[in-house]
């Protein structure tokens, strides 16, 4: 092989291994987010033990002193095994190991990220037999770079949509064992290290065919009933269940709607709103499996609904999913619904038009990403949408598990919103859940607490409604409750904290 040629394989060989390297760190990450929750501090942890992984590897490659391109194949062997099987070994250790799935998490991370930074210091020195050493440098921690980038994008908009979670550490893997196959022919091939390659490679394909049943097989073991349909996209991984007629929506592991009682949660949200003010025009940010505007096409009066919801997927689903449009009586395909799939704050900072009601059904605020999501910023901007006569209702997480998170999200919307404006916080016990609350928001002097439902229901009558409106001492309101700004969504502390308190009992 030419000296020309030899650099140009080593130079790819950069590119890939940065881009498979990223990918392992960013599909880690988005393993644990899936199955622990707390997306930025899984990330933050997973991104600072690789980097720090990479040092160690970066700094235990200054004892390879000779058969440097050999060693570099042994290298991306392991990596590609190792980090390639990753996705499947880090399921089996949550569906077995349960509470301690971290204790065969972080080991991982740490053996993968130290092979990576093993991989570039070696070729550097590689490099460096063709050419100077600062062209060998610049030359590979600039593709090194680049294939940072392209890891980065390929995750997001490829591997996860179109792969899963499991499959994608798999496919990566076999990027790092074609760079070994390539650099194998840089060197007089000892049987060992291609029967290693070749060895791998067959693992590796044989995971890929069998990954999507064996981890359908795991999260049928961690959702405990079976599960009928499971897709991660670049949002969110979103799991529906089905155990005889009682169907449920998981998203990133966290329960949305369980079919024998999502009546109780949905009914509260809406009927208070639209019983408290006659309505054309109503916005719904979230709930795009539809429950919520099945609501709200059961009064007359109501002209258009338009569903903002981050995920055209979950939507998608919302439409076309037997089990979801059995459930939502195919609200999403009526005429009078429009569905924007788009971040919701950014929907209400450029929407010009106004609502009569405004439910907003978000994810809970478990993380600061979505603890902006009830800011005072967020809040102010969606009730410039809001008619002088309108009502606002949000969901606000359970006033029982979380108090001090519950009653934040009301303070909050207290001091973002004009003067003139009034809250009545609310709450009723959904099985499923637990005890759940919501907050209503509007300029109108009323009574939501007096309201007569006036449309065909299955929980609410004129008594239960009243009742949801009253709060017993042990979920009262605390003095001074936190304001949630959106530099400092001191809103996600509080709910973790809250929640922590009985799931480690």
């Amino acid at each position: 092989m030419s000296p020309r040629v030899r650099r140009s394989v080593l130079l790819a060989s950069v590119f890939v291994v940065a881009a498979c390297g990223l990918a392992y760190e960013l599909l880690a990450a988005s393993i644990s987010s899936y199955l622990l929750g707390d997306t930025i501090t899984r990330f933050s942890l997973v991104i600072g033990t690789f980097l720090c992984a990479m040092g160690i590897g970066a700094w235990c490659s200054r004892w390879v002193k000779t058969r440097l391109i050999e060693t570099f194949v042994a290298t991306e062997v392991a990596v590609g095994l190792v980090g390639g099987l990753s996705g499947i070994v880090l399921f089996i250790a949550s569906a077995f190991l349960g509470e301690s799935f971290e204790a065969v998490f972080y080991p991982l991370i740490l053996v993968i990220g130290a092979a990576v930074g093993i991989e570039i210091p070696l070729l550097v020195r590689i490099l460096q037999e063709d050419t100077d050493v600062s062209t060998a440098v610049a030359n590979t921690l600039s593709l090194d770079y680049v294939g940072a980038l392209a890891g980065s994008v390929a995750v997001p908009l490829i591997a996860l949509p179109y792969l899963g979670m499991s499959r994608s550490t798999l496919v990566f893997g076999m990027l790092n064992l074609a760079v070994a196959a390539l650099g194998l022919r840089l060197i007089p091939t000892p049987r060992r290290l291609r029967r290693a390659v070749q060895g791998s490679a067959l693992v590796l394909v044989l995971g890929l065919f069998g990954a999507e049943e064996l981890v359908s097989y795991l999260e049928d073991l961690h959702y405990q009933d079976n599960i009928v349909f499971a897709k991660s996209t670049p949002y969110q991984r979103i799991v529906l269940t089905r155990w005889r007629g009682d169907v449920r929506l998981y998203l990133d592991g966290h329960l949305q709607l369980a079919s024998p009682d999502e009546a109780r949660y949905h009914e509260a949200l809406v009927i208070p709103a639209m019983e408290a003010t006659l309505a054309a025009d109503v916005l719904v940010l979230g709930g795009g499996d539809g429950m919520a505007v099945r609501e709200v096409l059961k009064y007359p009066s109501v002209k258009t609904v338009t569903l903002v919801d981050l995920d055209p997927e979950m939507t998608r689903l919302g439409r076309e999913r037997a089990e979801l449009v059995a459930l939502n009586d195919g609200a999403l395909s009526d005429p009078k619904v429009t569905i924007h799939n788009e971040d919701a704050m950014n929907f209400a900072a450029a929407q010009p038009a106004s609502y009569d009601v405004i439910l907003v059904d978000l994810p809970d605020p478990h993380s600061p990403i979505l603890a902006r999501l009830y800011s005072t910023a967020f809040y102010r901007l969606v009730f410039r949408r809001l008619r002088p006569h309108g009502v606002l209702v949000t969901q606000a997480t359970s006033p029982f598990y979380a108090r001090e998170a519950f009653w934040s999200i009301e303070a909050t919307i207290r001091a973002a919103l004009t003067p003139g404006v009034r809250t009545f916080p609310y709450h009723l016990n959904v099985p499923s859940f637990g005890e759940w609350g919501f907050i209503l928001a509007t300029r109108v002097d009323l009574d939501p607490a007096a309201g007569q439902p006036t449309v065909p229901l299955r929980f609410l009558n004129p008594g239960s409604l009243a009742a949801m409106f009253v709060f017993p001492l042990d979920m009262a309101r605390p003095e001074e409750p936190a304001i949630n700004e959106g530099d400092r969504p001191v809103l996600a502390q509080l709910y973790r904290r809250g929640w922590a308190q009985f799931n480690n009992r």
